[in-house]
């Protein structure tokens, strides 16, 4: 091969290896989590800054969502895992009547809380566009990743996200 055309192939490869997109990393310079107060399917309302000194994870989900319901199975299982041991994960519904969501608790229980945004106030303050939009606040309170959708996979992003936030201090 021409050495002009070995420096060609070679900026190709680099240029294809730059377009792959990079894995979700956490935050480097974090932005204070917007805090909020909701009511919750256990009858109390819920504040987010209570849970300082823990790790949470937000999940943004709709009862009319197929990946919410395909990504709840795992949620309860993420939850079940860590819950004892400084994390917690709040499910907000973002339906403006809470009883679908109450309805659809029925059939799939969850143990963790879940909290109503009826009027849309928190996900328009955590800038949700779609549904499920996954967020992690650290233990000092600081936004330190976010994810939009899920398909099968995504759990390791999650995972990932729970471990190393755990281990901070």
């Amino acid at each position: 091969m021409k050495r002009a055309n070995l420096a060609s192939v070679a900026a190709a490869a680099f240029l294809a290896l730059a377009a792959i997109p990079a894995p979700p990393a956490l935050a480097a310079a974090p932005a204070a989590a917007p805090d909020f107060v909701l009511d919750s399917n256990t009858g109390k309302p819920i504040k987010l800054s209570g849970y300082k000194g823990k790790v949470v994870m937000i999940n943004f989900w709709a009862t009319w969502c197929g990946p919410c319901r395909q990504e709840w199975p795992l949620l309860e299982s993420i939850y079940k895992q860590y819950k004892d041991k400084d994390f917690v994960l709040l499910g907000v519904n973002v339906e403006p009547d809470p009883k679908a969501a109450g309805e659809w608790l029925k059939k799939q229980p969850a143990t963790f809380p879940v909290l109503y945004d009826v009027k849309s106030e928190v996900s328009g303050a955590y800038k949700v566009v779609g549904m499920p939009t996954t967020v992690w606040v650290d233990k000092k309170g600081f936004l330190r990743a976010s994810h939009q959708s899920y398909k099968p996979g995504d759990e390791n992003e999650y995972m990932n996200n729970i471990r190393m936030l755990m281990r901070e201090k």
